[in-house]
């Protein structure tokens, strides 16, 4: 590993599994671990709660609930850095103007520069 790259410990939240898979097989060829995939509210705030992750990358719309209440669930369990990813964008903007984001669909550059920036390493 170069001193361009680090592992992080991630738990992904896509509602769609095959999205879920994509994300995170990239995320693990890129040297990271994912902890988990989880398609909901609540099973991404136990995931968060269990493996205790150094980023969390989550979607807008989870099934059943909202990627952005279980990110400020989890805020309050516990700081940790986030990207909230949807393919509205200008939606999420509206939302949350300050969060770090990634519109679907994005690249692995795109990947990693939200990682950055939301880790402090941008």
């Amino acid at each position: 590993m170069t001193a361009e790259q680090w592992s992080l410990k991630i738990v992904v939240a896509e509602d769609d599994d095959l999205i879920g898979e994509l994300l995170a097989e990239m995320l693990t060829n890129m040297g990271h671990m994912v902890c988990a995939v989880e398609a909901s509210e609540a099973g991404t705030v136990e995931a968060a709660r269990r493996f205790q992750p150094d980023l969390l990358i989550v979607d807008l719309q989870l099934s059943p609930g909202s990627g952005i209440s279980a990110v400020d669930t989890i805020m309050l369990m516990r700081p940790t850095p986030h990207v909230l990813m949807s393919a509205n964008i200008l939606r999420l903007r509206e939302m949350r103007p300050h969060a770090i984001m990634l519109e679907k669909p994005f690249t692995q550059a795109s990947l990693l520069l939200a990682q950055r920036q939301a880790c402090g390493r941008a």
